[in-house]
């Protein structure tokens, strides 16, 4: 049985307990970063999206050139770029890396992220749009002629692209957790991402985008699932732990008294899925075997924020317990950064990959 492991690159060596220092785009910390997730073993690296952050496409062409085979999973906002050139953009890049690209598409949960770029769309529109413009990025990919397009969102006359994608297009990665995420994601998504939830709630998650996939007239089995994760290893269980609350402190000291204080944006504008990352925190801060909740509460659930804590022996069990309920790609971060990269790479991986192996 096949997982796929996905990091996630930064340009700097920032995280939750590290702030900022020194440029925000560090040339060699990308190529080392790079590097270290492509020794130890991962297949491919998110590089995220915001409305402040270096721009993708520059930073995968950058870290593709200090690597061989690591994959690059780019997050694109719709919006801001017209389909017909993302579809050129994505392909071009797909072809200078050999074919290890993939895209991951996010219509924006926070109406103040989207207008510091100069969307003032609505959330409902943004998923229309999202959907529109899947539909003119896999059309430009596939066509053989110039193409027309009129629809809500965009219009065009002659489209033609000489580039294609390597194996003709792109795996498509969705991201969300509301209704309208799960309606545009199962008729898109080769690949529909999610957060670290409690098993019983990713599993009702993942029925529902399996339930939209069947509605579009798919395999519900041909979409894969991704959930995301922040793992806190130690040599033991008790090392993990000891850990994992120091590292709650430092967060906790950055912020004290304001747990949403790391959001980029009003916590109102919070999407579907960070709030069901509060809720699970409400009920507790540990579920399962592993998974712990209390850093989603304390950073107001900025992005992927909860974690899996104990030795390697006990999270590479726990994201096995996911595998279990459908789970097909494991994304994770640390942090401390390049440091949890290797780690993982010596004590994590393997583990979980040797047990499937024996499946």
């Amino acid at each position: 049985m096949a997982v796929e492991f996905v990091g996630m690159i930064r340009t700097a060596d920032t995280s939750e307990i590290r702030p900022p220092s020194g440029p925000a785009v560090d040339p060699d910390y990308v190529r080392r970063f790079a590097r270290a997730h492509e020794e130890a073993g991962f297949d491919r690296v998110l590089i995220g999206y915001h409305s402040w952050d270096a721009d993708g496409f520059a930073v995968a062409g950058h870290a593709a050139a200090h690597t061989e085979r690591l994959g690059f999973l780019l997050a694109h906002r719709p919006g801001f770029v017209a389909p017909t050139l993302a579809a050129r953009k994505l392909a071009t890049v797909d072809q200078l890396t050999g074919g290890r690209l993939a895209v991951h598409v996010i219509s924006g949960a926070s109406d103040t992220e989207q207008r510091r770029d100069g969307d003032y769309s609505d959330k409902s529109a943004r998923y229309r749009r999202t959907d529109e413009y899947l539909d003119v990025v896999r059309r430009v990919w596939e066509a053989e002629e110039p193409i027309d397009h009129e629809g809500e969102f965009y219009r065009f006359a002659g489209s033609h692209s000489e580039v294609k994608p390597v194996d003709g297009r792109l795996p498509i990665y969705f991201g969300g957790s509301s209704a309208d995420a799960y309606r545009v994601g199962g008729k898109h998504a080769d690949v529909f991402a999610l957060w670290g939830e409690p098993l019983a709630e990713t599993a009702a998650q993942i029925a529902a985008v399996r339930k939209s996939a069947a509605e579009h007239g798919r395999n519900p089995d041909d979409v894969g699932i991704s959930v995301s994760f922040r793992p806190i290893i130690g040599r033991t269980d008790a090392e993990a732990w000891e850990r994992a609350h120091g590292i709650l402190d430092t967060i906790t000291s950055r912020n004290p008294g304001s747990p949403g204080a790391m959001l980029a944006f009003p916590s109102a504008e919070r999407g579907v899925g960070s709030q069901r990352l509060l809720d699970a925190a409400d009920k507790g801060d540990r579920h399962d075997r592993a998974l712990w909740t209390a850093p989603a509460k304390a950073t107001g659930a900025a992005g992927n924020s909860t974690a899996l804590v104990g030795s390697p022996e006990t999270v590479a069990q726990a994201l096995l317990d996911y595998v279990d309920i459908g789970v097909t790609t494991l994304l994770i971060r640390g942090y401390e950064p390049l440091e949890d990269v290797v780690d993982w790479g010596h004590h994590l991986l393997p583990l979980v990959r040797q047990e499937l192996a024996n499946r």
